[in-house]
């Protein structure tokens, strides 16, 4: 059995742009017969600075990803920061995410666990891997069916981050789909002057690491040109090294 694989762009910055990621997803499914989980967020609430492009919002955004759906087939996730737009969201992906700043956020947990989709919780950059059982008991007293737990290092100082890969074992003594963030994990919080920077340079050591580890799923934000992409654009993988990579990880 494949691990669960996540990719797509940081946010949805066109339709162009997820139409492009999508059709090569579904490309990458048909050649390694993979599932892989399409993912953009329609409002990155948490950015550096308030002139930061944020998305498209809950509305149109949502519709783009129904429209992501109905033409390419592929299962979806996207994060919400407010609980209000859990039943939204719900109603069109497959898997919320909780993201790592608001994974001790109760009504946020409490929210995502009532709309019957899986829930992905995101490690917070402050908390060890065994501080996740608490987020993953709220969820699951709150009805959720399935709780995923994913990676994505911790604070090294101010401006970088580690990953404690011994985090992915404890993660998994709590729940059995541990997810590598490779690409997040990546980061050097604000060491571009008013946005994230980061280093992809890094992201298939990261998945190979956490695939030693026994990781059994990965999140990589990919884009076909990550350099000019509108958020994250250090940290995504180009999108034409995502199948090697993914190769790679389902070897034996």
């Amino acid at each position: 059995m494949y691990p669960t694989f996540i990719a797509g762009p940081c946010v949805i910055e066109t339709a162009e742009l997820l139409d492009t990621v999508a059709a090569k997803l579904v490309e990458i499914n048909q050649h390694l017969g993979t599932d892989i989980i399409f993912k953009a967020s329609f409002d990155k609430a948490n950015r550096t600075s308030i002139h930061s492009f944020r998305g498209p919002g809950l509305e149109k955004g949502l519709q783009m990803l129904a429209d992501v759906k109905g033409k390419y087939g592929l299962r979806l996730l996207t994060d919400i920061h407010e609980a209000w737009q859990a039943e939204p969201a719900g109603q069109v992906v497959d898997v919320i995410q909780i993201p790592a700043f608001l994974c001790r956020q109760t009504d946020l947990l409490v929210a995502a666990a009532h709309t019957g989709k899986i829930v992905n919780i995101k490690k917070a950059q402050f908390l060890s891997g065994k501080d996740m059982r608490y987020p993953v008991e709220k969820a699951l007293e709150a009805g959720a069916k399935e709780v995923w737990l994913t990676e994505r290092g911790n604070m090294m100082g101010y401006g970088n981050l580690v990953v404690d890969f011994r985090n992915i074992p404890d993660m998994q003594q709590i729940v059995p789909t541990v997810i590598m963030d490779c690409t997040h994990s990546v980061q050097r919080p604000d060491a571009q002057g008013g946005k994230t920077g980061g280093d992809r340079r890094f992201v298939p050591q990261m998945a190979m690491a956490a695939k030693a580890f026994g990781a059994t799923g990965y999140f990589f934000e990919v884009h076909p040109d990550p350099d000019h992409g509108l958020s994250d654009a250090a940290n995504m993988l180009e999108l034409d090294k995502l199948e090697p990579l993914i190769n790679k990880l389902i070897q034996p």
